[in-house]
């Protein structure tokens, strides 16, 4: 990538890697502009597999424009290689698919909510063979059922479009018909039972609550990552501590810009605030192989010190629970016949 990097100075693209798969990034004010900074990125790419004797594959290319216009230029790509040049350019694809994700060309992300939705709910079909409202499972084990391995489904990735200032009301709808699916097979309802009620009796959240839940819990959790974590990167000057600076961080952006954008990352830097616990990722007792160990052996009682010990390196009078304990009790011996209690 450094490589990459030096020779390709005065492109604005950017490279991503991991292990055989690699992502080059094009930004500028055309989509044409794009596609001459990635004709001659993807060129330095292939000149340098070549002198390290790889072999790139040019059949598993893709193509994908982001752009906010409204009208559906979307321009084909001449790789300059072949299967992808002259008269067979490479055409944009209409989704991209990335790491589990359904990236489209607006970001709105509604692919992304209708493929995992879908996905829910034939899995919520598929259980209804498990039992009905007659045999089978119990209504408490569907909903357990329900929520172990449908909402996972149902809400992967929902980072990507729940946030403050998303519109997301269309998507909200694909979840709630999932869900009243669901609550309709946990109780064996008739069909037109309201859905208000269903979610009361089966104990199930209504879906914009559970999303609010699950969005407060990760908006948390970013105050348990280490200094160095790559997501603080992308935070504002309050949660980077010791990373590194990334060029699209909330920490460069101006007052207005902060006002004018809305993600994930924004959210996290406003509410992250609220919490008002300390973490500590690196504390001592999460050390492996410490424990910790009561200082006297009477029983533990609210407020009494603790100590750690690393190992074997415990005080040479410190005993284990129970050993200042009485002799175990003796069961009674067996009865014999016809003795009474």
């Amino acid at each position: 990538m450094k490589l990459f990097y030096i020779k390709a100075a005065p492109l604005n693209t950017t490279l991503l890697s991991f292990v055989d798969d690699g992502t080059i990034l094009a930004q500028s004010k055309q989509l044409d502009d794009n596609n001459v900074g990635l004709h001659k990125a993807y060129k330095i790419i292939y000149l340098l597999f070549v002198a390290f004797t790889l072999v790139l594959e040019h059949d598993k290319t893709e193509l994908f424009h982001f752009s906010r216009r409204q009208d559906a230029y979307n321009p084909l790509l001449d790789l300059g290689y072949a299967l992808h040049t002259g008269a067979t350019p490479l055409k944009p694809k209409t989704y991209w698919r990335y790491l589990g994700f359904y990236f489209d060309r607006g970001l709105t992300f509604h692919e992304h909510v209708r493929y995992y939705a879908t996905k829910a709910f034939t899995t919520m079909q598929a259980m209804r063979m498990l039992g009905n409202s007659t045999r089978g499972l119990s209504p408490k084990q569907r909903h357990l059922l329900y929520r172990l391995c449908v909402v996972p489904i149902a809400t992967y990735g929902y980072r990507l479009w729940y946030f403050d200032g998303a519109h997301n009301k269309g998507t909200m709808t694909q979840l709630k018909r999932m869900q009243r699916k669901a609550a309709l097979w946990i109780t064996g309802a008739f069909r037109t039972s309201p859905t208000g009620g269903l979610e009361a009796l089966t104990g199930l959240i209504p879906v914009h609550l559970m999303l609010k839940k699950l969005a407060t819990r990760a908006v948390y959790r970013v105050a348990t990552l280490s200094d160095t974590h790559p997501l603080r990167s992308m935070m504002g000057e309050g949660l980077l501590k010791r990373a590194a600076l990334h060029a699209r961080s909330s920490a460069l952006m101006t007052p207005a810009m902060r006002g004018k954008v809305k993600s994930t990352v924004m959210e996290v830097d406003e509410r992250v605030h609220t919490l008002t616990e300390s973490f500590e990722p690196f504390a001592p007792e999460a050390r492996p192989g410490d424990r910790l160990l009561d200082r006297y052996a009477d029983p533990v009682l609210d407020g009494s010190p603790l100590t750690i010990y690393k190992h074997d390196d415990r005080p040479p009078n410190h005993e284990p629970y129970g050993s200042n304990a009485e002799a175990p009790i003796k069961p009674d011996p067996p009865r014999e016949n016809g003795a009474s209690g």
